[in-house]
């Protein structure tokens, strides 16, 4: 059950340093996030968004509106059901819609809802499932809330990208106002008896850099409009929490049911070309002593002696296979005693410190134990550690394990590596793996478990 830290832990492959930008990020990105971010095409996908949100929450308001009202007044009746229905499904629709421009524009990436669940096919039972659907009511309740929200966000982003463009390129257009309109210039105030123009060299610099102000800080608080946007988006369109927790439930159980299966094959083929193979063989031997034993009795004892150590092998193989299965140490006096004896068993000095006031549960032990084992095993084959120390404690309703290692760094929980398959296990039961790896060392790897006591 060895597991290989990233890929090869560090062996000659080049790992980018943590905290220190790409090159190429240097040479794309001279000017700093504030002056760019006008010309970004994030902040014009954005600003695109809100501009379209106006019409289209607009006309899904009055959709939605209009039907659940209709729908309403007529529950007295059968017609009103059916009704409420379709703009339920309208909503739905409008919903899928909202996605895809959420996708498009904000890049965000919100998973479908789940679908409808018919138990029969047929228009009552289409309209009993539309009608039961949180889906439904979520995409209904989004109409109703994302109206008043889109109407302040294109007033607020259209009014700033507006006037900012416009007082930033004052300097190329003010002539227009003597020209044309027979004033001085942008008319700042003005009574009876007073007026002010701003029309001076001086004034109409002022302007430009208040222009620029403004033009600088629109994307950012478009961005920050739009985040309430993305928050109602994944809210209320997206899958639920419950829907989003049953997935997670089947990705971790196919990961059991994976892992499970492939230590049933590890089991087999261990006893097949271990195990199985010494006792065939202490078999034969034995066989053909007994026919040696009366016509040379010392080929046969000297037979019967190497059926002995066949037999010792085979026993210490089967105590290596059952210890891989669940130890007898883990079972009779828990994670202190067995973690010592696997870190006896690593070929370097291994500090062991368990603070654990209560057991936990079988399950949990298990998992504890065999991630700590093979964290161990990797120190072993690949870290080129000196000195390595596991500590396991408690903390609340979580069981807390840690790794450290001297050696030469350079895991990775990414890219396919043995790690991954640890961190999928963990994650199976509600599990956490966290890798601090730099190359050159040290190697920290906690792992963290629920805790239920036994």
């Amino acid at each position: 059950m060895a597991t290989e830290y990233g890929q090869g832990y560090g062996h000659g492959l080049d790992f980018p340093e943590r905290g220190l930008p790409e090159q190429g990020g240097e040479r794309r990105h001279r000017l700093p996030a504030g002056l760019r971010a006008p010309f970004e095409a994030r902040s014009w996908r954005e600003f695109g968004y809100v501009l379209l949100s106006f019409p289209i929450s607009l006309v899904l308001f009055v959709y939605a509106i209009t039907m659940v009202s209709l729908g309403a007044g007529l529950l007295v009746t059968f017609l009103g059901i059916p009704v409420l229905a379709a703009g339920l499904a309208g909503c739905r629709g409008f919903g899928a819609l909202e996605r895809t421009r959420a996708r498009a524009l904000l890049k965000l990436d919100v998973a479908d809802p789940e679908p409808l669940r018919m138990r029969r096919s047929g228009f009552m039972a289409w309209m009993g499932a539309v009608l039961k659907s949180g889906t439904s009511w979520r995409a209904l309740l989004y109409a109703v809330l994302h109206f008043p929200w889109a109407v302040f966000s294109f007033v607020v982003a259209l009014n700033l990208w507006a006037y900012g463009w416009a007082l930033l390129t004052y300097p190329l257009w003010f002539w227009v106002f003597p020209a044309w309109v027979g004033q001085d210039g942008i008319q700042l105030y003005g009574d009876e008896t007073h007026h002010i123009y701003l029309d001076n060299p001086f004034e109409i610099t002022v302007t430009a850099l208040v222009g620029l102000l403004f033009t600088l800080a629109t994307p950012w608080i478009v961005r920050a409009l739009t985040t309430v946007d993305r928050l109602l988006v994944h809210g209320l369109l997206g899958p639920s929490r419950l829907a989003t927790r049953v997935v997670e439930l089947e990705s971790d159980r196919g990961v059991v049911v994976d892992t499970a299966a492939a230590d049933l094959r590890r089991i087999e083929r261990d006893l097949h070309d271990g195990a199985q193979a010494r006792l065939v063989n202490l078999a034969m031997g034995l066989g053909l002593a007994k026919e040696k034993l009366a016509e040379d009795p010392h080929a046969a004892a000297r037979m019967v002696d190497e059926a002995h150590g066949e037999v010792k092998t085979a026993l210490q193989e089967l105590r290596d296979l059952a210890r891989g299965i669940h130890p007898a140490v883990l079972t009779d006096r828990g994670l202190d005693a067995a973690l010592s004896a696997v870190a006896s068993r690593c070929t370097v000095p291994v500090e062991v410190q368990v603070d654990l006031e209560d057991r936990p549960v079988p399950a949990i032990e298990g998992i504890a134990y065999f991630t700590v084992s093979e964290l161990l095993q990797n120190i072993s084959k690949h870290s080129r550690a000196t000195w390595a120390a596991v500590d396991v404690w408690r903390v609340e309703n979580r069981l807390m394990l840690q790794v450290v290692d001297n050696g030469i760094g350079g895991a990775d929980v990414s890219g396919g590596s043995g790690l991954a398959g640890l961190a999928e296990r963990l994650d199976a039961v509600d599990g956490i793996l966290v890798v601090d790896s730099p190359v050159g060392g040290p190697t920290r790897v906690t792992a963290e478990l629920p805790w239920r006591a036994v």
